[in-house]
């Protein structure tokens, strides 16, 4: 009797955690991995439009989480730069309409934000924020602890890594480069 009600037990509690897992399979934190799906983000751009990371369908992203008060954030974006102007018009295979960058900004102050912008040549059009800093919407469901934080999202909205450096990025777009005859 006592053993019967113990594998009851196991099978109850196994049952729960399962269907919590179900709820969101990324994770048990439900933070998204490589493998995952992407979460949609959709916040205001400067000019107070709305843009959603899921407009970028087809194309892959580095969606990156940045702010103008962070230095290794300001450190880094030479690097997103340099690899976006090196990709933006290139012609890739069939399913990739192309490369671009959701930058998503942990600022609070608009004008610090627009002003990095532009000092740092960030030049693709995809610039949100609730200008909420930390307490930023935009972060939450993707765990963000720190900046900055990079994802590679590939053309049908998987995530390809997390955090890559500018090589893995430019090895994942060549891959679907299409081949000059």
């Amino acid at each position: 009797m006592k053993k019967n009600g113990l594998i009851l037990g196991l099978i109850l509690t196994i049952g729960m955690v399962s269907m919590a897992w179900m709820k969101n399979p990324m994770t048990p934190s439900g933070i998204p991995q490589v493998g995952d799906k992407a979460i949609d983000l959709k916040f205001l751009n400067p000019e107070d439009k709305e843009m959603a990371l899921s407009e970028l369908q087809g194309y892959v992203v580095l969606l990156d989480f940045w702010a103008s008060w962070c230095g290794p954030c300001r450190r880094a974006n030479p690097h997103v730069v340099k690899v976006y102007e090196e990709y933006k018009d290139q012609k890739f295979i069939k399913g990739t309409e192309g490369f671009e960058v959701f930058s998503v900004s942990l600022d609070k102050d608009k004008a610090r934000w627009i002003d990095a912008i532009d000092k740092d040549n960030l030049s693709w059009k995809y610039h949100v924020s609730d200008l909420k800093g930390w307490r930023t919407e935009a972060g939450k469901p993707y765990g963000i602890s720190s900046i900055p934080t990079t994802y590679l999202i590939d053309e049908e909205g998987y995530i390809i890594a997390r955090n890559p450096s500018p090589a893995i990025i430019q090895m994942e777009l060549d891959k679907r480069l299409k081949k000059k005859k």
